[in-house]
């Protein structure tokens, strides 16, 4: 008796659910979010016509239940935008432009762009804070690409003196967008997805040199996955063996507490105390290391100056003491390759 019961309730709950997920003629409503589904390690790759900037490639950053940041990189510059999907909306929510440099975005809140809202009908139209006009103008576009052909929802963009049209498919996302001012038209056109690709920088990394006094650097190819965190792929970079006369600069046990850019310019650095007590250095090769440390991680953010600190306080040694809100100067300009 019981099972029956169970049975007749679990029946009545899926029906229950079909009926709120369709329409009034059975037909399955589909949200925002199935046209932006949010992706890990995946590569978009769009083709461009009409601009030298149209063809770029998007990286996924990070991501979380309602947010994704991804990457935009057209051969010129790097963008990092924050899309959130929430309350029936795809809203752009943050874009900042040349942003060489890997960070959690995904909390900042510097904008409101809705780039599709429900209802997902032909009309909805909605005015954005430049009184541009946007609009579902169809439902059923059929979009050629050469990553595959879409039935895609259009929307469309009025400005004062151009016009925008995007086309969003499902369970894939932008596959098109297109231009147009004038008798002038710039189209970009997806023209691959991969799946499991890491976001790979070229980061350069300083060592000092004790026996001539000077820096030098390596360059590697340093691999990101979705949501990995900088400051530990980076840390683990640095403490790599090297070859030759270059000291190396984090030992096995150091680690780096919080790593950032902030809004004066500078970046800051907590280090853990094993990078202090592990040193066995000099006073002099003390500074050479300390110095390696802010041309490497200034270099990474195009800094001019790092504040370097020891689990939150200022650094002290046996051999240097930090004072409040001194920097160290970041100096690459005489530094050498390494071969």
């Amino acid at each position: 008796m019981i099972k029956k019961i169970l049975l007749i309730l679990s029946v009545a709950l899926f029906a229950l659910l079909f009926l709120f997920g369709c329409n009034k003629d059975n037909k399955v409503v589909l949200t925002v979010k199935d046209y932006f589904p949010i992706r890990e390690n995946v590569r978009y790759t769009y083709e461009g016509s009409g601009n030298e900037y149209a063809a770029y490639d998007v990286h996924i950053d990070y991501t979380s239940e309602d947010r994704v940041q991804q990457r935009v990189n057209n051969g010129g510059t790097e963008v990092c935008e924050v899309i959130e999907i929430k309350d029936g909306k795809m809203t752009m929510v943050f874009s900042g432009g040349e942003i060489y440099y890997r960070e959690n975005f995904l909390d900042k809140t510097e904008k409101e762009d809705i780039l599709l809202m429900e209802p997902l009908t032909v009309g909805t139209t909605w005015e954005l804070d430049d009184s541009q006009v946007r609009t579902i103008t169809n439902l059923e576009a059929n979009i050629e690409t050469p990553a595959g052909n879409y039935q895609a929802i259009e929307v469309t963009t009025e400005g004062s003196d151009y016009k925008t049209v995007d086309y969003y498919a499902k369970d894939v996302g932008l596959v098109k967008s297109v231009f147009i001012s004038g008798a002038n038209e710039v189209t970009s056109t997806l023209s691959k997805i991969e799946e499991n690709v890491p976001f790979v920088q070229q980061v350069n990394f300083y060592y000092p040199n004790i026996d001539d006094e000077k820096y030098y650097y390596v360059t590697k190819d340093v691999t990101f996955m979705t949501n990995d965190i900088t400051r530990e792929i980076l840390a683990a970079e640095y403490k790599e063996a090297l070859s030759g006369n270059m000291a190396k600069v984090f030992s096995a046990n150091t680690q780096i507490n919080s790593l950032y850019l902030g809004q004066d310019d500078m970046v800051y650095i907590d280090l853990n105390k094993a990078f202090v007590t592990e040193m066995n250095a000099g006073s002099m090769f003390e500074q050479m290391i300390l110095q390696s440390v802010a041309n490497t991680f200034g270099a990474y953010y195009n800094a001019q100056k790092v504040i370097l600190t020891i689990e939150g306080q200022l650094y002290e040694s046996g051999h240097i003491m930090f004072k409040k809100g001194q920097a160290l100067d970041v100096k690459i300009d005489d530094a050498i390759p390494s071969s």
